[in-house]
């Protein structure tokens, strides 16, 4: 099956660190305002997903959510989750570091497509 969400060995690396450091934790892909388009990572605890998250998958154990309007748009894609250097929002977990997640991005072949589980949405 075709995953929705991945994460680079620098991104998975990252996680691990900070769940260790703060314990489960939650990413919610920002769709814009303050944070631009961050994946945001934030303790379990200190993000609530609301009833119209979707979730994409997981990446190093860590649950990836996104709106379930902005995933109307990106449903054709594949999120890669990848570490870069700089200030990313004060947000997310990752900031202090000097480095920040970043969404790449894909579009699915068409027999990617087809072969994706239905998500998950919060509320439902």
């Amino acid at each position: 099956m075709t995953e929705r969400v991945s994460a680079m060995p620098e991104a998975l690396e990252l996680i691990a660190s900070l769940k260790s450091r703060h314990g489960p934790l939650i990413f919610h892909q920002s769709g814009g305002c303050c944070d631009g388009s961050s994946p945001m990572c934030f303790p379990a605890g200190d993000f609530r997903v609301g009833g119209q998250d979707v979730l994409l998958g997981e990446i190093g154990g860590v649950p990836f959510y996104m709106s379930r309007s902005q995933f109307e748009y990106w449903q054709h894609t594949h999120l890669i989750i990848d570490v870069v250097p700089g200030r990313g929002s004060g947000f997310s977990l990752e900031a202090p570091e000097g480095v920040r997640f970043l969404t790449r991005s894909r579009v699915f072949t068409d027999d990617e497509f087809a072969s994706l589980a239905p998500v998950t949405v919060a509320g439902e």
